[in-house]
């Protein structure tokens, strides 16, 4: 079927960190072996090349390995990039960046202890609190959107699908405050993704994988 060994993507269908990988590779058209993984019970052969145990991981035919999601994003992109998305009209690689790790260090907290507060009992988090706390990004979402339709421009970019799974996470802890409280273009820009064929491809659901040899594959849109 395919000339030479595919990278292989460990990958677990509802973490946002993984669905933002799978999306990035699906638009670069890269070919990969995927592997759907049980959280409960990692795979052995992940965890010999990521002993820290979380997904995304791809690992390639010689050996090396990928750990994080948005270096499996910018590796997808360095190898096809047709429609600019490492080049948005209204910034650099540099301000995508700097928001996507805001995303996954301020934001990504605050969803945490909102969504499950249960887990930070010794932090004594306050759901509401957090929820309040992680607004105060939404906002500037909302106002990078005043403009445009996608964070950095008139056409979607890196940050708008590395973002988009975490806010879709936090829309939909309570999903009627949402609706009722959100910031319109905030709300249309995640709607415009959710029903996106992109989207609907990468959350195809897959078997776990059972190291039994039956191939499957995540294959370009």
């Amino acid at each position: 079927m395919f000339g030479t060994p595919l990278p292989v993507l460990f990958s677990f269908r509802r973490c946002p960190y993984a669905m933002r990988a799978r999306m990035a590779l699906m638009l670069a058209e890269v070919q990969c072996e995927l592997r759907e993984v049980d959280l409960k019970a990692k795979p052995a052969a992940m965890l010999e090349i990521s002993p820290k145990g979380t997904v995304p991981v791809l690992l390639f035919a010689d050996g090396s390995v990928l750990e994080e999601s948005l270096d499996i994003m910018l590796w997808a992109f360095s190898q096809s990039d047709v429609a600019a998305w490492l080049h948005p009209a209204t910034a650099h690689l540099d301000d995508m960046v700097e928001l996507i790790e805001r995303n996954d260090s301020d934001f990504k907290m605050h969803l945490d202890r909102h969504k499950y507060p249960d887990r930070y009992c010794e932090e004594q988090a306050d759901p509401m609190q957090h929820r309040t706390a992680a607004c105060s990004f939404l906002n500037e979402l909302e106002a990078l959107l005043e403009d445009n339709d996608f964070l950095f421009g008139p056409h979607p970019s890196l940050a708008d699908i590395a973002v988009f799974p975490f806010v879709r996470q936090f829309a939909s802890v309570e999903p009627d405050w949402f609706k009722a409280t959100a910031s319109p273009r905030l709300q249309a820009w995640l709607s415009g993704w959710v029903d996106a064929d992109l989207f609907t491809a990468a959350m195809h659901k897959h078997p776990v994988w059972k190291n039994d040899g039956e191939l499957r594959f995540l294959i370009s849109r």
